[in-house]
């Protein structure tokens, strides 16, 4: 599905309605509400953080966190006291002398995207792959941990 007609965004908060006084005042306001419902979420202390999704099987958790145009160079993964930390940072692309920004909607800079780790993972046999943007990282669970069946008691 298309959500652009022209350059105006499917989604904008404000149709546009022609020139007028607060055309670049509702130019920016589009701007800055289509980078909020970008890929990338912004956080007041926590910098750029990426988009996660999380599916579990029956012998892990898996991890999927959205990082276009990063290389597995740029990304850093630590686990700490059961706590699965993403970090790194998008650099801006230099600019030439030939070659000069005119607009900037892509996000830069450094993020980090931490997530606790269940119970029933085992943080030593975390894996992790990059391919096509997305960094998938694959954390499997201890033998046994499947949930049992505890018989209850009477009290005597």
């Amino acid at each position: 599905m298309n959500n652009h007609v022209g350059s105006e965004s499917f989604l904008a908060p404000f149709p546009r309605s022609g020139g007028g006084v607060f055309t670049p005042v509702q130019r920016e306001l589009d701007r800055i509400f289509d980078q909020l419902s970008r890929g990338w979420t912004s956080g007041a202390l926590s910098g750029l953080s990426p988009c996660m999704d999380v599916t579990e099987t029956k012998g892990a958790i898996e991890y999927a966190f959205e990082l276009p145009g990063m290389t597995q160079g740029d990304v850093k993964i630590t686990v700490e006291d059961d706590v699965l930390t993403i970090s790194g940072e998008k650099k801006l692309e230099k600019e030439t002398k030939d070659r000069q920004r005119r607009v900037i909607e892509r996000s830069y800079g450094a993020f980090e995207r931490s997530v606790s780790l269940p119970a029933s993972v085992d943080p030593a046999k975390i894996k992790a792959v990059m391919a096509d943007g997305v960094l998938r990282v694959t954390a499997p669970k201890h033998a046994g941990a499947e949930p049992k069946t505890i018989e209850i008691q009477s009290a005597k």
